[in-house]
């Protein structure tokens, strides 16, 4: 049997401080902060070669993250995160005057910025449906399903929640909208959720610097086929007339692709990780160890009906209520006076710590975190 150990010799964070926020901005591998490295080099070394290679180099990585993803290639392009990817979700499906935009309270900030920007600039609305921490799917699909109506453009929910680390049911939702054009935010869903993009949506975009690791500015958006033609980038560039979907976003000017490139040498350490094994272990190291840091703080553990694998959310005793900038404060405290790196997250007046779990991760970093932060609490 493989050893499945922690392995915090394949990253270059730094030992003296626990990091247990990866959902966040994620951490890159040795192996591949040195291919980066090598790439850019070379980009530098003659600047003019490079970019005459980038194409080809692009769809060697691209299509290694499309069989990932376990996604048609054909339909899955590059772009720099999630929320780009909703942005170009939203400027392809036609919302008309009059018409909403259905998403719910666990959505990512960025991403209701998105959608509300798109509302005003074609006068449609933003409707927000409730769902509560405890939902089971069944409720999750009713809620979400008496909010849709002729009115209704388009359907925007996370396949996991950044909030909540929620897990939703996108298959069901999936057939619950009947047509209705279905946007999945799937940023913490590649490596945490086997073929993620196979659910029935018309858009999923999912980041792979999270838990694959990959260099950040590294995410796909998978279209269905009857948007490829409708989708476009963000960025107007020589591409612009290109007839498939993954090259029409591959060449955006003078972008640093060797991010992209290199992304994929992560999705190899994460097959040296054995990252089948390893994820259930993971999600039983972080549910072992937000109960250590729930009981250290007095609180219990929400009742998440799904929560994600390798995150969970532990309540605390913190008043956000006492600044606007609160929260960020603590954080700010937590790292330097404590030396652990952490987020908070809040829901329905409830805040939390949400607490990750990856591969460089053992018990002992919770341990610890349970014997300080009641410290400042």
């Amino acid at each position: 049997m493989k050893d499945l150990s922690p392995r915090p010799d394949l990253w270059s964070l730094d030992p003296d401080v626990l990091h247990l926020n990866h959902g966040s901005y994620g951490a890159v591998p040795r192996r591949t902060q040195e291919l980066l490295a090598r790439l850019r080099t070379e980009t530098e070394a003659n600047p003019m070669l490079w970019f005459r290679s980038v194409a080809d180099r692009l769809t060697t990585s691209r299509l290694e993250l499309a069989r990932f993803l376990g996604t048609d290639p054909a339909g899955f392009a590059l772009l720099p995160n999630a929320s780009a990817g909703v942005t170009a979700a939203l400027a392809a499906i036609p919302i008309r005057p009059g018409s909403r935009i259905v998403l719910t309270d666990h959505i990512y900030g960025a991403v209701r910025y998105a959608a509300e920007r798109i509302a005003r600039a074609r006068q449609a609305e933003v409707v927000v449906v409730e769902i509560p921490l405890e939902a089971d799917d069944d409720t999750v699909v009713a809620a979400i399903s008496a909010a849709l109506d002729e009115r209704t453009a388009a359907l925007i929910v996370d396949q996991i929640s950044s909030g909540t680390a929620m897990v939703f049911p996108i298959r069901r939702l999936a057939e619950a909208c009947g047509g209705i054009p279905l946007i999945v935010d799937g940023a913490h869903a590649p490596a945490l959720l086997d073929s993620p993009a196979q659910d029935g949506a018309d858009f999923w975009t999912g980041n792979f610097h999270k838990w694959p690791a990959a260099p950040r500015g590294t995410a796909g958006l998978v279209v269905a086929e009857k948007w490829r033609e409708a989708t476009l980038p963000l960025i107007v560039s020589w591409s612009e007339y290109d007839e498939r979907l993954p090259e029409r976003f591959d060449m955006q000017g003078t972008y640093d692709y060797a991010t992209w490139i290199a992304a994929a040498e992560s999705l190899r350490v994460l097959a040296d990780l054995d990252w089948p094994a390893r994820r259930p272990q993971l999600t039983t190291l972080v549910e072992n160890g937000a109960q250590l840091l729930a009981k250290a703080v007095g609180t219990d553990l929400p009742d998440v009906a799904h929560p994600a694998a390798t995150m969970r959310l532990v309540e605390i005793p913190f008043d956000a209520t006492r600044s606007p900038d609160a929260g960020e404060a603590f954080k700010i405290r937590v790292s330097r006076e404590l030396k652990a790196e952490i987020t908070l997250t809040g829901f329905d007046e409830r805040i939390f710590v949400r607490l990750s779990a990856h591969a460089y991760n053992s018990l002992r970093d919770y341990e610890l975190l349970a014997s300080r932060l009641p410290t400042l609490l």
